[in-house]
């Protein structure tokens, strides 16, 4: 099965040299690991002990960042790296503010390529977020004496350790990781069925995130003007079918308005040709405002979705109409007011327990979803909206400390 691995790794290097002649996102990942090496060399000496989270991509990242932040202040003395496998969540982190001493994408798995990239500085612990495995590096790592570990663990029964040749797949995790951290009871007794006793349920880490957003200052430019005495519907990370949910609540409604924040912004002059009337977020002033007589606002800007979410009378979060799958719901659910998607969220257990506590609901198709929204619009909405929002915000606010108990059991160890 390792030679079967081997096979795979080469053909999957090779699949994405060729996909980046022809797709930008995979040019960028081809060209950014070229340079991960140089980057991690300048950053630390040899000797320098790090902390080295590693993320698929954003959604991830989001659910290890308050590990990575604790960590950090139990162990300053420790550098920090961030490592991604997807353009999209480096991209949307490197040009932040954080607390990385270094960020660069993931080399290939390949077992020279780990090594050399391994070899510029000391992992005293590594974690990777949900279910990003590279089995040469967690092999490596072990070698050269790092504490690993799995945080917001997610197994499901369609994974390789349950097909009849995953058994060396299992194997290798119960060698190479010390501990799983589990979102679900589900995921940790699936853990279990195949071996990894290492494993305990935790909880999501991005619930301990979304709480300490909620408590924050949240106040976003002319959007309580913009929005005025309407209901307000909030379209995050969108994609063309929840933008047909908009076209259609518009042409059905009347005191409701919307915003619109597409999951990429590069689609914002297509989506302007859906909706003429619309204005961009960064074009508003004070002094339009009044005068202002669209319905609709796009939102062109990053890092403003999560506190926008706090005006809002109802959120609709993309991706569930699409296999890209669901996008984060619960920075939404945690202002305490509902949420509604698309049913694409097998690989979102928070998406199954909100709809379970009556704070969220899923739809077959776009239509059935602006039919139904536009009918709680129309029939006593305040009643309906206050329900499900305090049923969100309830849920969200009674799950555990996940990042706490990760962080103690962590700190058990070393």
């Amino acid at each position: 099965m390792r030679f079967l691995y081997f096979i795979f790794i080469e053909f999957l290097i090779t699949s994405m040299e060729v996909f980046s002649w022809f797709n930008e996102k995979a040019k960028k990942g081809i060209l950014g690991r070229k340079q991960s090496c140089t980057i991690v060399e300048k950053a630390f000496k040899k000797t320098d002990e790090v902390i080295w989270m590693h993320a698929a991509s954003l959604g991830e990242y989001e659910q290890g960042l308050p590990v990575l932040e604790l960590l950090k202040k139990e162990f300053p003395e420790y550098k920090i790296l961030v490592s991604f496998f997807s353009p999209s969540g480096y991209e949307n982190v490197i040009n932040k503010k954080n607390i990385a001493d270094a960020i660069v994408y993931l080399p290939f798995d390949k077992k020279k390529w780990v090594k050399d990239f391994t070899s510029n500085f000391k992992t005293k612990i590594f974690f990777t977020v949900k279910y990003d495995y590279w089995y040469n590096l967690l092999e490596e790592l072990k070698l050269q004496g790092a504490k690993t570990y799995v945080i917001s663990a997610l197994f499901y029964e369609t994974q390789v350790f349950f097909k009849p040749y995953g058994k060396w797949f299992a194997k290798e995790l119960k060698k190479n990781i010390d501990f799983f951290f589990h979102q679900t009871y589900h995921s940790t007794a699936l853990a279990k069925s195949i071996g990894l006793e290492n494993s305990v349920t935790t909880g999501d880490t991005r619930y301990d995130r979304v709480k300490e957003i909620a408590e924050r200052d949240n106040f976003v430019a002319n959007i309580e003007e913009f929005k005025s005495e309407n209901k307000l519907i909030v379209f995050g990370s969108s994609w063309e079918k929840e933008e047909k949910i908009v076209e259609i609540i518009l042409k059905k409604t009347e005191n409701v308005k919307i915003i619109l924040a597409p999951h990429d912004l590069k689609r914002i002059p297509e989506i302007q040709n859906q909706f003429p009337q619309a204005n961009l977020y960064s074009d508003l002033k004070v002094s339009q405002i009044s005068n202002l007589k669209s319905r609709i606002l796009i939102i062109d800007s990053i890092g403003l979705l999560s506190k926008i979410y706090s005006y809002a009378d109802l959120a609709v979060v993309g991706g569930g109409f699409h296999s890209a799958g669901l996008h984060n719901i619960l920075e939404a659910a945690t202002f305490g007011i509902p949420v509604f998607f698309g049913n694409h969220y097998k690989k979102n257990p928070e998406a199954d327990d909100l709809i379970k506590n009556n704070g969220a609901k899923s739809f077959a198709n776009e239509y059935e979803a602006a039919d139904f929204l536009i009918k709680i619009l129309e029939e006593n909405p305040s009643e309906t909206l206050a329900k499900m929002g305090e049923n969100s915000k309830e849920f969200i606010h009674l799950q555990p400390n996940a990042t706490q108990l990760i962080i103690e059991k962590i700190l058990e160890e070393i």
